[in-house]
């Protein structure tokens, strides 16, 4: 089946208009989603709007948007105060400043669509600015909806893909987490080694293809038992032991990892350490 796009604009670089396509890049139908039921009667929920002050519904008509200033203060905010800042749709995606494609940080990421030429008039000059790009990522923005989106498009197999990114302000910074403050400066540099070793022994080409939504696959099949007025009975999940002594646990990780991958792997460890590695005790093990 054919992919259909959801909006048609311009990709616009300096005086270059290019008319396209834009498509998204993800599937949200693949997602199980659930509605909410009364469980004697399995009739769905319905959601109204109460308010508790008046103990009554409201209806939608005399809804207003509010916004918290204060706690429990509100200034109200009307369609015609949105409408002065409300940004016309012009459907132009007007890229601005090119970097290395590297300089996106993947947290800005929010969405994902993909570009297409619309029209073969379209088509060469599409072609020559993703020749053009390659390497590179333009940052712009479009005007959408009412809304302003800042984006990041990008050379991608065949086309382009471009991504709604977070603003600055948007992104949390990691300084209020109270816990990375209890990492140590300097771990052990005994540690450290046997750590790399662990991951070398792991390290392959990425294809994200080979990950499969096991979660999701597991709820389909319940979901298809239960039409079928079978039941599935789960498997216990065992939980992770606590590591108590980090130098041994990484020794035994990687010996663990070594057997299972019939890779013989030298670590190079401490004197002390290797002779502790050569006692009898530890060949049992």
């Amino acid at each position: 089946m054919a992919a259909r796009a959801t909006w048609k604009g311009f990709l616009k670089v300096s005086l270059v208009n290019i008319p396209i396509k834009v498509f998204p890049a993800t599937e949200s139908s693949a997602t199980i989603s659930f509605n909410q039921l009364h469980s004697a009667c399995q009739s769905r929920i319905q959601q109204k709007r109460w308010c508790p002050t008046c103990n009554m519904e409201v209806a939608n008509t005399e809804i207003v948007k509010g916004f918290e200033f204060e706690k429990g203060r509100y200034v109200v905010v009307s369609e015609e105060d949105i409408e002065k800042v409300r940004t016309p749709s012009t459907r132009v995606i007007d890229l601005v400043q090119f970097d290395a494609d590297a300089a996106v940080d993947p947290m800005y990421v929010d969405r994902t669509y993909y570009l297409a030429p619309d029209g073969q008039v379209a088509a060469d000059a599409f072609g020559v600015f993703r020749e053009g790009m390659k390497g590179k990522v333009g940052i712009g923005k479009v005007a959408l909806y009412g809304r302003e989106y800042l984006v990041a498009v990008k050379p991608h197999e065949k086309g382009l893909v471009m991504y709604t990114l977070h603003h600055a302000a948007e992104i949390r910074g990691m300084d209020g987490i109270e816990e990375l403050a209890t990492i140590p400066a300097k771990p052990k540099p005994q540690e450290v080694q046997l750590a790399k070793q662990i991951i070398g022994t792991f390290e392959k080409k990425l294809n994200l293809a080979e990950y499969k939504d096991e979660y999701r696959e597991g709820l389909q099949k319940i979901i298809d038992a239960k039409i079928a007025g079978e039941e599935i009975v789960a498997a216990e999940v065992e939980m992770p032991p606590k590591v108590v002594n980090l130098m041994e646990a990484l020794r035994k990780s990687l010996d663990s990892v070594s057997a299972t991958k019939q890779k013989p792997v030298k670590a190079a460890l401490p004197k002390k350490a290797a002779s502790e590695r050569e006692s009898p005790k530890r060949k049992r093990a």
